[in-house]
């Protein structure tokens, strides 16, 4: 069980972290380019001879290393590795005229004493580069030797105890199983244990009792809730929207996808895939469509006189930023200004990351009604089996009217039949009193009580008819409509 073996060296690492500190031993350091160098190039030179094509002067640039290699304008080689005399950089850094010195006295950055060392160290050395630390893949290193060949259990306990021995120090004694379930529990499940799964724990004496707590934690719904936790935070998840009057929303249901995902031990491939473009998939479930929420987790403003436009913009950047540091473990904001001084990052590809959020069809301000759109309905299992039985139920209903029915339609006619029979309908054409229309048209009225507007034909026009009703009641009123050969079509208008 690869969860196993992992949790079970954590406990162990506990257990001998508990001796106490540690005294380094006194080494001579090594001149390391992303530790030492790369951060004085930076802090001093790189907004002259950096990554700013604008800004950049000599021809030169140092955060290439081919480039400072090469020959400036000057014909001088800004580094020559190996030697300190040719190296432009040296020279210019350790002059004490102000008219070659550099970094200039105008721009205040001035090296120290140990960054000229430490510069003059690294071209002596032949002023290797080197990339980020976490772009180089990660080589395992041998395991170290040690005298005790018994205590170690795993490699991790073989590096520990290897440092302990070159301070000459012991491993503490292992932790006792009380402190070892109440370690384990909390680790795995946030909770202290229970007095009776700490009696039952202490009494088994099963070699492999500490596996077997192991297991049950990790079936344990409040497994899925304690690693959950991190990833949470990591993803910004909310209850309320944090702008303005920080209004309430309900991404219940994405946490509770997140939780799933871990008590089932999700591939994190496929925990990627659904979360990043869930709603993407073709034939995407209603778990995949709520896995997509990750990126609905930002802040969302509804304030009055607030810009539309640059909120929808400020949401943008925040799925750039989120998505890059918890997927590619980067940090990319620097780059939404400029070019990135120490990843390989461009503002360009910035904006090109920010180009895949860009089309989401959303309003910069939204989130006064709750969740904001699009909204998702997200039942649980049993109410979508009873949506599904009323939509079935429905679906039967809207057939039977439709089709056709003998009966039905027998008894229709039998219906109007017996109204016309009860109290005939008797109509009578009003003779209007008062004929007007509020755009102005004129009105005619024939010897057959119809009536013709003629004259001015605005769009949409209101009439208004004043009669007398001949008849005690008035239970309906007809309105005709006819054609006419003096009408513009022909009519009815």
């Amino acid at each position: 069980m690869t969860r196993l073996s992992l949790f079970a060296s954590f406990a162990f690492v506990c257990v001998t972290a508990a001796c106490g500190p540690l005294v380094h031993a006194a080494e001579p350091a090594r001149v390391d380019f992303a530790r030492d160098i790369r951060p004085i190039l930076s802090n001093h030179c790189f907004t002259c001879h950096g990554p700013d094509a604008a800004e950049r002067q000599g021809g030169f640039r140092l955060d290439e290393r081919a480039s400072a290699l090469a020959e400036a304008e000057s014909g001088a080689r800004p580094i020559v590795p190996g030697d300190t005399k040719q190296s432009e950089l040296l020279v210019r850094i350790h002059s004490t005229d102000e008219a070659t010195v550099m970094p200039p006295a105008e721009t205040k950055k001035q090296l120290t004493q140990r960054e000229k060392d430490l510069l003059t160290q690294w071209i002596k050395d032949g002023a290797p580069y080197a990339q980020h630390w976490s772009f180089v893949a990660p080589q395992r290193p041998a395991l170290p030797p040690t005298k005790d060949r018994n205590w170690p259990r795993n490699a991790v306990d073989t590096f520990i105890l290897a440092r302990l021995e070159a301070e000459g120090l012991r491993p503490a004694p292992p932790a006792s199983k009380t402190q070892l379930i109440r370690r384990l529990t909390l680790d795995l499940t946030g909770l202290p244990p229970t007095l009776q799964e700490v009696d039952a724990f202490v009494r088994d004496s099963d070699p492999k009792a500490y596996e077997k707590v192991v297991d049950r934690l990790l079936q344990s719904p409040h497994y899925g809730e304690r690693m959950a936790l991190d990833w949470l935070d990591a993803a910004r998840f909310a209850d309320t929207h944090g702008y303005h009057i920080d209004s309430g929303r309900d991404m219940t249901r994405w946490r509770e996808w997140v939780i799933d995902a871990f008590n089932h031990n999700q591939p994190f491939d496929q925990f990627t895939v659904e979360q990043l473009a869930g709603d993407l998939l073709p034939n995407a479930t209603l778990g995949q469509k709520i896995a997509s929420g990750f990126n609905r987790n930002h802040m969302i403003n509804f304030e009055g006189g607030a810009i539309p436009q640059e909120y929808h913009n400020a949401y943008i950047i925040d799925r750039v930023n989120t998505t890059s540091t918890v997927w590619l473990g980067l940090t990319v904001a620097c780059a939404q200004c400029h070019d990135h001084k120490y990843d390989p990052l461009t503002q360009k590809e910035f904006y090109q990351l920010y180009a895949f959020f860009y089309n989401v069809p959303e309003r910069g301000l939204d989130g006064s009604q709750g969740n904001a759109g699009p909204l998702l309905k997200v039942p649980t299992p049993q109410q979508q089996k009873t949506l599904d039985a009323l939509t079935g139920t429905i679906r039967d209903y809207e057939a039977q009217l439709a089709a056709d029915s003998a009966e039905l339609a027998a008894e229709q006619a039998a219906w109007e039949a017996a109204a016309r029979s009860e109290q005939p309908v008797a109509w009578t054409p009003l003779k209007p009193q008062e004929l007007k229309a509020q755009g102005g048209a004129t009105f005619h009225e024939a010897d057959d009580r119809f009536i013709t507007a003629t004259g001015k034909n605005p769009a949409t026009d209101r009439y208004i008819i004043t009669a007398d009703i001949e008849h005690d009641a008035l239970t309906a009123l007809r309105l005709e409509t006819g054609v006419d050969k003096q009408l513009s079509g022909h009519g009815p208008g």
